[in-house]
């Protein structure tokens, strides 16, 4: 591995870049404020599956095909902004539940773990960022394999990206906690947490590189 220094600095990269509020926290906000606290968690867990996804394709060059193939990476972009706006319009128009912050019916918990998985593994802007950021870290000279390096140094980002979703999903819980005591608060809460999701879906489909 690298040096203690390269490691530290990189342990403080890892930590400014996962706690910057950006589209992932956003994200798992839009999905609290829209279905609950667990809904939430699940969001955060999805996320966490599917990065992994992107850390081993960077670790074994795979990720590197978005570089060569620019058709694919609009292809793959193109459908995760889709589908997020999807997901978004989707969440506008659901019924009115319960409005306890704490309580989801478990169809919606389940499918906030898939539909998080999903778009994490379609936005190819991570699998960038992996092989934009690892490669900096890792030493070819170590006794470790460079593929080991990339998996290692990639679990970490990941776990630390997945304590930002965490404290993003406590944040949100509380604040939406009070806005949906009334059927007018919980009905907001839907169209922003979709407004949100579409948003983000817009802002993927419309971003260059």
């Amino acid at each position: 591995m690298a040096s203690w220094e390269t490691l530290a600095a990189f342990a403080v990269l890892t930590i400014a870049v996962a706690y910057f509020p950006g589209p992932a926290l956003l994200y798992t906000a839009a999905q609290t404020i829209s279905h609950g606290r667990r809904a939430g968690f699940m969001a955060m867990l999805g996320i966490h599956l599917g990065c992994y996804l992107h850390v081993i394709a960077a670790a074994f060059g795979l990720s590197a095909v978005f570089k060569h193939v620019p058709e694919l990476y609009v292809a793959v972009k193109l459908a995760g902004a889709l589908y997020l706006v999807w997901l978004g319009i989707g969440m506008i128009r659901s019924r009115l539940g319960g409005a306890d912050v704490d309580v989801s019916p478990p169809k919606t918990v389940k499918r906030a773990l898939l539909d998080s998985f999903i778009v994490e593994v379609l936005n190819p802007k991570v699998a960038l960022f992996f092989i934009a950021l690892l490669p900096q870290f890792v030493d070819p000279a170590a006794s470790l394999p460079v593929w080991a390096q990339f998996l290692i140094l990639g679990t970490i980002v990941n776990f630390a990206f997945s304590s930002a979703d965490f404290v993003t999903v406590l944040g949100a819980s509380a604040v939406v906690k009070t806005m949906k005591k009334t059927k007018a608060g919980f009905a907001f809460g839907r169209w922003l947490g979709g407004s949100l999701m579409i948003g983000l879906g817009v802002k993927l489909a419309t971003d260059r590189g």
